[in-house]
């Protein structure tokens, strides 16, 4: 038995891109990067930083992701990783998750 606090992918099933709902939380999910777009740099009220685009998917579809700050030079095409606490939105028609400002990305493996 572990100590400390159990962290989310302990607690959280994992959810699939089929089951994602536009605005509601993306508690855990793992997709393969297929592509990483190159990051461009974002000056707004709400954050200053770079940020890049991507697509990742699953078994069950495919999904856009944004990457924000140091997410965007930690993942990579070709990458699995791991989202949570993060958010869904539908942006031009197509389901788009991002950490935002409380999830974490998690580079599982390359």
């Amino acid at each position: 038995m572990r100590d400390g606090p159990k962290t989310n992918d302990e607690t959280a099933p994992r959810q699939k891109v089929s089951e994602l709902v536009p605005g509601k939380v993306v508690q855990r999910l793992e997709l393969v990067v297929l592509r990483r777009y190159p990051r461009r740099l974002v000056n707004s009220k709400s954050y200053t930083g770079p940020i890049a685009a991507a697509c990742g998917k699953d078994e069950t579809g495919i999904v856009g992701i944004v990457l924000w700050a140091d997410d965007v030079t930690k993942v990579r095409s070709g990458d699995i990783i791991r989202i949570e606490n993060g958010w869904c939105r539908r942006r031009d028609g197509q389901l788009v998750v991002s950490t935002g400002r409380c999830g974490t990305v998690t580079v599982l493996d390359r």
